[in-house]
């Protein structure tokens, strides 16, 4: 099963780019962030003629979250996280498919730092990790995905010494980041790429892309049953440089599937006594 997060910057603008995408790699599950659309404004109709499901959460100009599914029934368990400091703001969707708990999320940029924008970012983050808790603890197979706006380590940000006084790379940020991980959760980009330099957003400006000086925003997170599944993780980093496209590339996991019960075992047939004829 391709698992995929993709914040689209704006799902009517750059809908050319998110149809030709879904149509080209057929993920099975998506994460979108960023609809930037309020609900009656989102594009059912041409994702649902690719073979896609979706329930949205949307808000206008701002924020705004969608899951699509081509698997499977999606089973909504909750719109909005629970606590939000601010409900008013679309950033979070939760749905059970096939098989797996999906939590898409959008977390606050934060900047300017210091400020009330940071603040809630930090509240926003505290309550995520509460929830988290809960999600982790229940022993539901969890899949954590989305813009979580946090480069968690040096390695994740083209030039990190630019980045200090920034809310994605503030040490509370990173922190926060951290006590999240530290409830067992697994990041599955880093799994299969613990020294590679990867990244999964470029700026439009100062030609990013094609210098590759990107940062790593976009993460999945999964509890020990998906984490035990994992075959493969990776960035359609190409779809970045595609015209009028996200500054974000869509990121994809890969979870084989369940291993299937043993067969019960047969029985011998009884020996039958030899004829008397």
């Amino acid at each position: 099963m391709k698992i995929a997060t993709y914040n689209v910057n704006g799902i009517n603008g750059r809908l050319p780019v998110l149809l030709r995408w879904l149509e080209e790699e057929q993920p099975d599950i998506v994460c979108l962030q960023e609809l930037k659309a309020p609900d009656e404004k989102f594009p059912e109709v041409p994702i649902r003629d690719l073979g896609y499901d979706a329930i949205w959460h949307g808000q206008k100009s701002w924020n705004g979250v969608a899951i699509l599914s081509r698997v499977g029934e999606i089973h909504e368990t909750r719109c909005g996280l629970p606590g939000d400091p601010d409900p008013t703001q679309s950033r979070y969707l939760e749905a059970a498919v096939n098989g797996v708990l999906i939590a898409g999320l959008y977390l606050p940029n934060g900047n300017p730092r210091p400020g009330p924008k940071f603040d809630y970012k930090m509240a926003w983050f505290d309550t995520l990790i509460e929830h988290a808790a809960a999600l982790f603890a229940s022993g539901a197979p969890v899949v954590l995905a989305g813009d979580f706006n946090v480069m968690p380590t040096e390695r994740d940000v083209y030039k990190p010494e630019r980045w200090t006084e920034d809310a994605l790379f503030a040490p509370e940020v990173r922190a926060a980041f951290f006590r999240l991980l530290e409830q067992g959760w697994t990041d599955a980009l880093r799994t299969i790429h613990p020294d590679e330099t990867i990244y999964t957003f470029f700026d439009y400006f100062r030609n990013a892309y094609a210098r590759n000086a990107g940062l790593r925003i976009d993460h999945f997170l999964l509890s020990p049953a998906p984490a035990e599944r994992l075959v493969d993780a990776q960035v359609d980093r190409e779809v970045r440089g595609w015209e009028k496209t996200s500054d974000h590339a869509p990121v994809w996991i890969e979870l084989a599937d369940e291993a299937k019960p043993p067969a019960p075992a047969r029985r011998k047939a009884k020996a039958r006594p030899a004829s008397s004829t």
